[in-house]
């Protein structure tokens, strides 16, 4: 069993940054994958960015790419979402996720990219980029 509590959200003008945190309950957590999804009015859960436990292979959806960075720290049951140079449309309720599943692409494992993989999320945080 997991338990997430996500914090770090807020308002923030657009080209700004926030750092969202992550932090997991249970002995286990290291062995989880995990990732960050969001979820906007009106549209469904995406992902955004996702690490795997023990080597922390990342990847990340391509409109997030180069502005947000995913980074664990497995001593203190934590995970981050670093966003920079924010947009409007990254506005949304992020979720934190973990997964004991993975996807292997080109000869890596990585976090899977699909929701229905994960097992435990937290309540989420909301994130508004005003422009």
């Amino acid at each position: 069993q997991v338990q997430l509590v996500e914090s770090g959200g807020g308002l923030v003008q657009a080209g700004g940054s926030l750092r969202l945190s992550c932090v997991a309950s249970g002995r286990t957590f290291s062995e989880y994958g995990m990732g960050w999804f969001r979820q906007a009015p009106g549209k469904e859960r995406e992902f955004v960015a996702g690490i795997t436990s023990s080597v922390g292979n990342t990847n990340y959806a391509d409109s997030v790419k180069g502005r947000l960075t995913i980074s664990r720290d497995s001593a203190k049951n934590m995970v981050y979402l670093q966003m920079n140079r924010l947009k409007s449309e990254d506005s949304a309720v992020y979720y934190c996720a973990a997964s004991l599943q993975r996807e292997y692409y080109r000869g890596t494992y990585y976090a899977p990219k699909r929701a229905s993989e994960y097992a435990y999320w937290g309540q989420g945080t909301q994130v508004t980029v005003s422009s």
